[in-house]
């Protein structure tokens, strides 16, 4: 309801407004705008060019808007996290997930160098899987940024493991474009076989569970990736002997 456009076109007394009105929206929704001045301490001419810097006609419009973005808060439903797993063993064992983590793994173990990309909650989890790997004994980094320096020596022979829950993100799809031309493998765990990221992979590993927003936040389980990390490495721990 507040873009940052919005939000820093404020002036001190409407950014007191905005601050009040953000920490009391359900009382706010409600309120008729004289209540609102003697609450905040601003006049009612002082509320109305705020409404009208958020887009609103008037003070009624804006309280048409305020309950609406409460009333799309209170339909948000966070389902348990075995739901999620419930749901990744449903439709992901049943399939060929196995085989194709087998897969993933014995081309890791042919190649020198792992490089693990994503961003946001993807890019915890690449961090997260190189250190993984590495632990079992398959040195791997996490490379963030594209423009990062990747000596020609690392490249060769390479496999890069990219993680995207939608397989979309420009950044993400930029980035593995770039790997790609200068040779390395590509091996994606994506929510669908369908997307962008999976499409210029050489080998795709779906999980299949329902995306989750809150807030346009995408909340989507991770707890699928974990598992496909953690099986791929004890995997190649195996295949090289060590297990």
């Amino acid at each position: 309801m507040f873009s940052n456009a919005m939000i820093a076109s404020f002036n001190e007394l409407e950014t007191s407004l905005y601050n009040y009105i953000t920490q009391n929206s359900e009382k706010v929704a409600y309120m008729r705008i004289r209540e609102l001045a003697d609450e905040t301490h601003v006049s009612t001419a002082t509320i109305l060019r705020f409404c009208k810097k958020v887009e609103c006609e008037g003070f009624s419009e804006f309280k048409v808007k305020l309950k609406m973005q409460l009333n799309e808060k209170k339909k948000t439903v966070i389902n348990p996290p075995q739901h999620a797993v419930a749901e990744f063993f449903d439709r992901s064992l049943n399939d060929d997930l196995e085989e194709k983590m087998k897969l993933a793994a014995k081309l890791i173990a042919d190649t020198d160098n792992v490089i693990f990309i994503g961003i946001g909650s993807s890019g915890i989890l690449a961090e997260y899987g190189a250190r993984y790997f590495s632990s079992l004994g398959k040195f791997s980094l996490y490379i963030k940024d594209p423009h990062f320096p990747i000596h020609s020596k690392l490249q060769k022979n390479s496999v890069t493991i990219v993680l995207s829950v939608s397989g979309e993100n420009q950044f993400t799809v930029t980035h593995l474009n770039q790997l790609k031309q200068e040779g390395s493998h590509i091996i994606s765990i994506t929510n669908t076989k369908f997307s962008t990221v999976a499409k210029i992979s050489d080998l795709n590993i779906p999980y299949y569970i329902t995306e989750e927003f809150h807030e346009k936040a995408n909340i989507t389980s991770q707890v699928p990736v974990v598992y496909i990390l953690e099986s791929i490495a004890r995997e190649i721990y195996k295949l090289n002997g060590e297990g």
